[in-house]
Formats: structure tokens, sequence, C-alpha cells
């Protein structure tokens, strides 16, 4: 029997999701194993130690990711429901996407995948691109698209990676490059090839209420206590782990109190804007992750997480209007902001960073790295040795190129692909409401004239 077009958008989620969920069960049951256990004492030694030294990073980082960047997403007032679900179904579909596809690449010899904590880490990494990305078209695009975007960003980014870290031998222990920059305009691709060239107007669910506001808000703090595990964790445990921690703070820090500078500069009767609390405060974690565990003095970390502040603060108040009307570029969330230009203005910096460290008389250099692509400890060191300060500049700057050059392409055809029909776009009435993909019991006992379920099926039925 046919399904009824008004539910077909419905089943095709669970459907999507089951067929996923299947085929990961066969390829685990087929090809992935555990490490065997070791009879000797000593390696049983490391691995325990391997695993009390990460597994708090790998904590601190699943708090951000499910509970701080899901609050953060709630600025919605009327998406809260679908902002925290999606990026929770987000993180969980492309960490496992992410596994079968790092382990096919990387980690599959004689048959079979050794699963480990660190794979796990490196696979959450390439997650993460798929959340900040999706913080471009939040609140105007269906399950089922953003499912699709996953599918498609994350092969993409593990290529990019890999062409960044391993061939280029770029320094990037945070992922202000291969991660933030890429995810930043891999989304912004994704929006302008979505939405083409249609502007699109201000809709009366999207405006921020105190509550949405002060959830999000919660958000921010919550990104902003456990960011430097996000940063750290790749790092050689020592020195380089230590000064990339205190780096990142100070960074934080600094771009924390310059937000509330420059916002209340920015806003005629001096009041602080809560879009630019939730997002300068986090601009310095962005910018310091590529230069945070080399050899520089605190008072640079400071001032790059207060530049990385102001640009971000800049960019809302001036940036994102001139492109929404110079280029009709729709960008829900502000990730150019919290992004793109903390993350420039950071791989700008590792390249001053790396030009001045060659010249210190003590011969200090950035430490020896686990890269995030999951390469073998060191391999940006040895590239550096072996090409020179001069030589690791210009790969810094032009992994930056490859990172934005790779992620816009990229995302203008994902974003052409997300324009399906099939996919179930929900229609301009009915975007940033959670009433469309969820049953909300107010809304059920006293059904408004705007948000009906009835109204729901109907618009969904006309759209299909």
């Amino acid at each position: 029997m046919a399904v009824p077009p008004s539910t077909y958008p419905r089943r095709l989620l669970p459907l999507f999701l089951g067929l996923f969920q299947a085929a990961l069960l066969l390829f685990f049951a087929l090809f992935v194993t555990y490490d065997e256990p070791s009879a000797q004492a000593e390696d049983t030694s490391l691995v325990a130690n391997q695993v009390y030294s990460t597994f708090p990073f790998f904590q601190d980082i699943q708090v951000m990711l499910v509970v701080g960047l899901g609050l953060l997403l709630t600025f919605l007032p009327r998406y809260g429901f679908s902002s925290l679900t999606h990026n929770f179904l987000l993180l969980n579909f492309s960490m496992q996407w992410a596994l079968v596809l790092q382990g096919l690449l990387h980690h599959f010899h004689h048959g079979q995948i050794h699963l480990d904590l660190h794979k796990l880490l490196i696979s959450e990494f390439a997650a993460v691109t798929v959340l900040i990305s999706v913080g471009a078209i939040l609140g105007r695009a269906s399950p089922c698209q953003l499912l699709v975007m996953a599918t498609c960003e994350i092969p993409t980014y593990l290529a990019s990676e890999w062409v960044i870290v391993t061939s280029l031998g770029v320094l990037d222990v945070g992922g202000t490059i291969t991660i933030h920059i890429f995810s930043c305009y891999f989304g912004l691709g994704v929006s302008k090839a979505l939405f083409r060239a249609t502007q699109q107007p201000l809709h009366p669910k999207e405006s921020p209420t105190p509550s949405s506001d002060l959830m999000s808000l919660v958000g921010t703090l919550i990104l902003w206590v456990f960011w430097p595990s996000f940063v750290a964790v790749l790092c050689q445990p020592g020195d380089a782990q230590h000064r990339a921690i205190l780096n990142t703070l100070l960074a934080m820090s600094a771009s924390a109190i310059t937000t509330v500078v420059a916002s209340s500069l920015l806003e005629r009767d001096g009041k602080l804007s809560p879009g630019h609390l939730q997002n300068g405060s986090l601009a310095g974690g962005v910018a310091i992750g590529v230069v945070a565990d080399m050899a520089m003095p605190p008072v640079a970390a400071l001032a790059l997480g207060s530049l990385s502040a102001v640009l971000c603060v800049l960019g809302f108040r001036f940036l994102t209007p001139l492109l929404g009307r110079k280029l009709t570029l729709h960008d829900q969330c502000g990730i150019h902001n919290l992004h793109g230009l903390p993350g420039i203005l950071g791989a700008a910096a590792s390249v001053v960073a790396v030009l001045v460290a060659s010249k210190d008389n003590s011969g200090s250099r950035p430490s020896e790295l686990s890269p995030v692509g999951g390469n073998a400890s060191g391999v940006a060191e040895g590239h550096w040795g072996a090409r020179g300060a001069g030589g690791q500049a210009l790969c810094q700057a032009a992994g930056l190129a490859v990172a934005l050059g790779v992620s816009l392409l990229a995302g203008l055809v994902t974003g052409a692909a997300l324009r399906l029909p099939c996919l179930a776009r929900p229609p301009e009435r009915l975007c940033f409401d959670d009433s469309l993909y969820f049953k909300i019991q107010d809304e059920a006992e006293s059904p408004g004239p705007d948000g009906s379920a009835e109204e729901g099926a109907l618009a969904l039925k006309e759209r299909v």
C-alpha cells in the first residue's frame, strides 16, 4: 500500500537511520574488533596510562559537544527541541560514519580494524565539523537534509585533513585550520547553494527571547570551561600539553573581556548584546588552536584572544548584514564570525609564530604533535626540520588555502544536492518550529493558529 504523501517525509528519517545502523552493525560484525589483551605487565601498564591520560579529556569534549554546543544552538525560541536533538543525532551519526571511513583508510590491516579510544576520539573530531557547519542552515533544513550533509562532509573533511596535515605537514594541534575553517566555509557553501540567490527574510519565529538567549549563554559557559581540553587532547603529554592548556585559557579569558568591551562600545546605549557574548567569548579558543603548543610568550595568547573577539563582534555587527545584502549569504548562527574570521586570524598567527620561533636563540620550536588525522607523532615536526621555518610558514598558508578552497567547493556541491525534493525541506512558514518534528504537549492540548498539527501535515503535503 502506498504511503500517504503527508507521512512520507516522516518515514524517510527512520528509514535512512535504520538502514545506516543496520549496515554499520554488519560492518562491525565482520571487520571491527578490539586489541588482544596483553599478557605482559609493561604493555598493560602502557594501555592503562593512555586510557587514564586521554579519557578525562574525552569526557570534557563529550560535555562540550552534547551539552555546551547543544545549548548554544537553543537561541531560537521555538526550535530548542530540534536544536538539541539534531545536534545529538548528528554527533552520533557523524562519529560512526567517520569511524568506518577512518578505519578503512588508515587502520585496516589483515582484514580487521582494531578499535581503541584514540580512534574514537579522532572520529569525534571529524564529527565536530558537521556540528559547526549545520549552524549556517539551522532551522531551515530538515533532518534528512542534515544527515545527507553529514554523509558528504565527513569524507571531504578526511581528504582535506590528510592533504593539510600529512602531505603539507601543517602544524594545527587544535584544529583551527582543519576543523574550524573547513567546517565554516563548507557550511557557508551549503547555505549559498541551498538557498541560491534568494535573500531569506527575517522569520517571525527567528528572533531570540530572553529565556532562549539565557539557555544559549549557559551553553557558551560550558564550552568556555571545557575548551582547553579540546585544544590540548592531541598534544604530546608534558610541556606541549601544559603550554596548550595555558595558552588556551589565556586567549579565552582575553576574548571574554574584550567581547564585553567591544559589544558595549558598538551599542549606542552601551548595553551588551547576548549574541556577542555567546560567540565572542569563544573566539579566542578558535584562534589559539593552531599555535596553542608553540613556544610563544603569554602576551601573544592574550593578544590573539583579544583580536579574535574584536573580529567576531565586528563580524556580527557589520559583516553578516553586508554579506546578506551583497551576496545573499544566509548564516543563521554566525559561524563565519565565530569560526571563520578567528580561524583565519589564527592561521595568520601561526605563520608569524613559525617565523619568529626560528629566530629564537634558544632554538625552541613547536612541539612534536599527534595530528588531528591520527597520523604518527612528529610528522609535522619532521617536515619543518627538512624545509626550514620559511618553508613551514608557506605550508601553513597553503594549508589555509586548501581548507578554504576544498570546503567551499564541496559545500556548494553538497548544497545543490540538498535541494532534492525527496529530502523534504521544510516550507518557509514552518521553519524554526519544533512542532514540525516533535509532539509538543501544550500544542496538542491547545493548538495555535500557526502551529497546529493539521497545518504541518498540509504544508508537508504541499511541499512533497
